[in-house]
């Protein structure tokens, strides 16, 4: 019976994620809601593409299922958006069921669609058929019964690829708004278009990156403090790998270097557990860690040095181990302002087009020497990679799950340095919830909503993901949509105007808003944001 070696793994995940990466503004253009900020395609095409890369730097003789370890451990770290969060774990289903495995036949591909099937599902609490959830079960069961008549690998992910399509076609018809709206599932064309790339790898057609194609955009991080260099409490940062057999855990070797330094981060995936600490005491570390195993990849960098011409020209306050931190993410100038203003250490930018992953959040929380981190995603499409933070990252990591910008700006208001974690947690998920958010876009293509034609470029007035009104003219669709959000316990409203708004039309609209709500208080601030006109929170 054939199998594949490790060198066409190698060029099937290579051809995959090129493959993905060419199409992913036309997987981004499935996205069901005619906003600008459909961001499947480039999500999954980051998360695979980060993933690949990773992968494909092993050494060449790396083994067929050490090979997709790594290309799952790395996706989890790199998961962006929903879609990223969930196709990570699809890779972990599949790496599970290659794992020692030195080539794949046909027995292990079957495994893989059925674990794939399992993990995803299990990542997701309420599963949404006719969803990338679909066209995975689907493929899982379709590959459990072709098995058997299959004796070749390349035959067998055609077989498995076809009925993935299949199953992708059927979307429309058992999720209603993608029938609507005359689309199939993004998330589900993103794993076919992914298994499409390595099957033409394995028929010697491997895909190349288009030159057309976008180039991944960087997360960058905003921090309100800087350190100084004679401030650095453990000068050596110090990092590992240890070659471990499985039935050893690490959690005494943890225990050991818990006090030994800071920013310590110790993953223990099976045979590897991956070591970083900021410490005084690397000696006293690596002494530990050889109790578990063989090292590798030792690095150890004198931090001091490292930063001092750095910190010279640096003229923030000094940073301190303090009991509570706080990472946001954010996408304009503005908002930056606001959420530094209210006591936000690190920002990350990012939320609407261009979501941060996994790892771009443990670094923003790994910036901040806290005994507590709270994240606030900003972005339904944030959350579930934030959560991924909490068992990666050292620190306690706490979610607030905010939806958007004005959760985020309200919850971080309810936060209390006095109170308990828990405590806080409590009122500041409590806070978010009063605070309705209106968005004010353009649409970026045709489309068909509830029953409603919608025009490329009409300006939507939207709540949540609820489409309330249309029109032309900006400040109008703006006054309509305030006018769907009032409520008889309202208060206040805030308008936070983006980068595609004059000051003067923002003024406009908030002295109308004034006169037409005299018993309301409306208060008006820039937010800089891309894509939404304007952002208003009625509370």
């Amino acid at each position: 019976m054939e199998v594949l070696q490790n060198e066409m793994i190698r060029q099937m995940i290579a051809s995959a994620s090129n493959h993905l990466q060419n199409h992913k503004k036309q997987i981004n253009d499935l996205n069901i809601f005619p906003v600008p900020d459909g961001d499947t395609g480039t999500n999954m095409s980051m998360t695979f593409g980060a993933a690949a890369a990773e992968t494909l730097r092993a050494d060449e003789n790396t083994p067929a299922g050490e090979l997709i370890d790594i290309l799952a451990k790395s996706s989890l770290r790199n998961a962006r958006g929903n879609s990223g969060v969930i196709l990570s774990q699809i890779l972990r289903g599949l790496a599970g069921a290659v794992h020692g495995a030195e080539r794949i036949g046909i027995e292990e591909i079957k495994q893989a669609a059925q674990m794939s099937r399992d993990t995803a599902y299990r990542a997701v609490m309420k599963p949404t058929e006719g969803t990338i959830l679909t066209v995975v079960r689907e493929m899982a069961e379709y590959a459990e019964g072709a098995a058997a008549k299959q004796k070749k690998p390349v035959k067998f992910i055609k077989a498995i690829l076809d009925a993935a399509n299949e199953s992708l076609q059927r979307t429309p018809e058992i999720l209603p708004v993608l029938k609507e709206a005359g689309v199939v599932d993004a998330g589900g064309k993103g794993v076919v278009t992914l298994l499409e790339g390595a099957y033409l790898a394995l028929c010697g057609k491997p895909v190349s990156l288009d030159d057309a194609a976008e180039a991944a955009q960087p997360v960058t991080v905003k921090r309100d403090v800087a350190l100084e260099t004679e401030d650095i409490k453990f000068h050596y940062c110090t990092e590992f790998l240890i070659h471990k057999s499985p039935e050893r855990q690490a959690t005494q070797f943890k225990a050991a270097i818990r006090s030994k330094g800071d920013c310590m981060l110790v993953i223990d995936e099976d045979e590897i557990v991956k070591v970083h600490i900021h410490t005084n005491h690397p000696g006293f570390v690596i002494e530990q860690a050889l109790k578990l195993g063989e090292l590798t990849n030792l690095k150890i960098d004198n931090m001091k040095f490292q930063h001092e011409e750095i910190i010279r020209k640096e003229d923030s306050p000094v940073e301190h181990r303090k009991k509570y931190g706080m990472v946001a993410v954010s996408a304009g100038d503005g908002l930056t302002e606001v959420f530094e203003s209210i006591g936000v250490d690190v920002i990350v930018e990012g939320g609407q087009t261009m979501n941060p992953s996994t790892q771009d959040l443990l670094n923003a929380v790994q910036e901040i020497a806290a005994d507590v981190v709270f994240i606030l995603p900003n972005n339904k499409n944030i959350i579930l990679a934030a959560q991924q933070v909490e068992s990666l990252a050292d620190q306690k990591v706490i979610v607030i799950p905010s939806r958007n910008i004005p959760q985020g700006i309200s919850a971080a208001l309810a936060f209390d340095a006095d109170q308990t974690a828990e405590d806080n947690f409590a009122a500041m998920q409590e806070m978010m919830e009063t605070v309705q958010c209106g968005q004010v876009t353009f649409a970026a293509r045709n489309s068909t909503v509830d029953g409603v034609k919608i025009r490329k470029n009409d300006i939507l007035g939207m709540r949540g993901s609820e489409i309330l009104c249309t029109g032309k003219d900006i400040n109008t669709v703006a006054k309509e949509l305030v006018h769907h959000m009032i409520h008889d316990e309202a208060g206040v409203i805030t308008l936070y105007y983006g980068d595609g708004i004059e000051k003067a039309q923002a003024e406009d609209l908030e002295q109308e808003l004034k006169k037409h709500y005299e018993y309301l208080d409306v208060s008006l601030i820039y937010g800089g944001q891309p894509v939404y006109y304007y952002f208003i929170a009625v509370e």
